[in-house]
Order: structure tokens, then sequence, then C-alpha cells
């Protein structure tokens, strides 16, 4: 290229040092970029980078619509309390291994259910039938048994009649973890306050009675499949418990349960099944939730004795099943409605 003037020279050393120093620049321009991109994740995700994942605390992001959320368990630092709330939860999770047929704990003192075949997703899932209201609005009145109750009565009841079994002891080891996990899953509700999303989402009642023979077809098309046709579940590969619970039989609740009454089961359906379904996805329409609850709670069940319930007979919920009642309706009415007249009256 032929030889270079001294200030040619000079120019060509001051292009290669800005050279230098621009490819410098990009680079660590590069690295700050990508540590910053590292500490977010890290601290959105409540993590430090050497901070072991399955025993941090992982901060959720707050729902936008509002939502009740569960806390997580391994924001709790004392393990002794850890271990006792996750104790609980396994309780709810796998009811049956404990107090079913083949329970360790207690055998055959439930029908094989588990607490989370009705309380979904560990008793987490937004109207999922979920525990996210219970702490702050335990102890209450409850017209069903016409007195105060505590939680310790809650869960006997859902064993007594959901679970169709025996009550467990208040002062097991059991009932403390079953109740120390509601009572943290409930932590952060103030009390007396039902948070959005608990329980049950409300479902416009009908202006016709229930058609049982309507959710016959329905459940056939929707339902079969998991619960089968018989309505008797799908028990898990070991026997032990039910990965699909049966909805009639034997086995299943008896007709003191929660879910006995028709407008329960309705809003559970609608809101969480068939599987996939959830509050901000319903595959089945209203009336279609409306009339499989009918049919599946016109299926044979267990009895309880019932003789003590709602002793104030005008608390009874327009939908129980069982008179006496304080107007003058059936019980074939009160079971399947309609019941739009039922309310206007009680209103009046």
């Amino acid at each position: 290229m032929g030889d270079f003037s001294p200030m040619e020279k000079k120019l060509l050393n001051s292009v290669s040092l800005l050279t230098k120093l621009t490819i410098w620049l990009f680079f660590i321009v590069i690295g700050l970029l990508v540590y910053i991109i590292t500490l977010t994740e890290n601290t959105y995700w409540g993590t430090k980078p050497d901070q072991d994942q399955t025993t941090a605390s992982i901060v959720k992001v707050k729902d936008p619509n509002g939502y009740w959320e569960a806390p997580s368990i391994y924001s709790v630092k004392e393990q002794t309390e850890k271990d006792l709330i996750l104790y609980g939860k396994d309780l709810i999770v796998n009811t049956a291994i404990y107090f079913g047929p083949k329970g360790s704990v207690k055998p055959m003192a439930t029908n094989g259910m588990n607490c989370q075949n009705c309380h979904l997703e560990a008793g987490t899932k937004v109207f999922g039938n979920n525990y996210g209201a219970v702490v702050a609005n335990y102890p209450k009145y409850r017209a069903r048994s016409g007195s105060i109750e505590n939680l310790y009565k809650r869960v006997n009841d859902c064993f007594e009649r959901s679970l169709n079994g025996s009550a467990l002891d208040s002062n097991s080891k059991e009932m403390t973890a079953i109740v120390a996990y509601i009572e943290f899953l409930g932590k952060e509700v103030a009390k007396g306050v039902r948070p959005k999303g608990a329980g049950f989402q409300d479902l416009a009642i009908l202006d016709r009675a229930c058609d049982p023979v309507a959710g016959a077809s329905i459940y056939k098309a929707k339902c079969a499949s998991c619960h089968q046709p018989n309505g008797d579940g799908q028990l898990s590969r070991d026997k032990t418990k039910y990965t699909y619970p049966p909805l009639w039989g034997k086995n299943s609740y008896n007709d003191g349960a929660g879910l006995y009454r028709i407008t329960n089961f309705a809003k559970f359906v609608k809101t969480n099944m068939p599987l996939g379904a959830a509050h901000d996805n319903s595959i089945l329409s209203d009336e279609e939730a409306w009339d499989v609850a009918a049919f599946v709670n016109s299926q044979p069940r267990p009895k309880k004795d019932i003789s003590h319930d709602w002793p104030k007979i005008e608390e009874k919920p327009m939908d129980h099943p069982f008179g006496p009642y304080a107007d003058g309706y059936s019980e074939t009415q009160h079971k399947y409605g309609p019941w739009t007249s039922m309310k206007k009256n009680k209103k009046l």
C-alpha cells in the first residue's frame, strides 16, 4: 500500500485506538445488561443466585383481578412449624392414604375419598371450594347445627359427611396439622373478610326446575369418562385413593354433605368441571351445570342421621331437600326448584 507520512500514521493509530475502545465499551455494556437481567429475575422469583430454589420463598405477582392467592409454605422459616403445615397439606391431598380402607393412621375411617376431591388443589384453587375465607370467618354461627362452631367442628363435619366417616380426635396430630394448614392459608385474610375467589362462584338460579333426565345426557357426554358411567370413580393404580372420586354409591359423600345441596354442586361443577375448567374458562353452560347437579344428586348414596340439623326450620336453605319446612313448598321443589318464588316470598 506504500509508505505513509508521519501525519497519516498518527491518524491511523488514533483510529485503531478508537476501534479498540469501542469494542471494549461494547463488551462492558453487554456485561452490565446480563448482570441487570439476572438480578431482576432473581428478585422476581424471590431467590439469590446461590439459593436453593426448592426451599426458597417464591414471591408471587399479585393477581391483577384481585383473587385470593395461597401463601407459599416455604416462606415459613421455623422447621417444626413448616413440617406440621406440610403434613396438614398432605392429609388434605392424600386423606385416603391415612384414613381410607388401607389407611396408615386409622383404616376404614372414611369412604376412601380425599379432602382435595372437594377442596381442589389442596384447597387453594380460585372458586374451587378453597380455604381462603375459613380462618377469617371461624368461629361462627352455623344454622345447620344451630350453634357457634369452631374450625375443629368444621373439619369433622367434612369427615362425617363428605367423607362419610368418623370424626377425628381434636387433640390428634392429624387434626392439629390440618388446622395448622388451613390457618396458614388464611393467615393474610383480615377477620370477617371473604376474599374474592373464596368458596364457590355465584351462579344465577334457573327460572325452571333442574332436570335430572337432561343431566343424565350431560353426565354421559362430559363426565362419565373420568367418574365412570356408574358413578364409581377411578382408583389409583395402587388402589389406595381415588384419582377421580365416586359421585354416588356407597363410597361417595352422604346425603348430609354440603355438595348434596344442588346449588352447591352446580356452582362447583360450573367453574371446575369437566377437567380443565376454571372460573375464567367454564366448559358447561349454566343450565348444563344445574341439570348435571340434579342428575348426580338424584342417584343413591349413603344416608346420614340429619334429624338434628337445622333446629330452626325457618333457617333452612331453599334447596335443602328434607322437610319439615316453614313454607308450603314440597321436598321435591325444595330439592330441584324452581326456587324463584321461594326467594321472592322469603324476601317478603
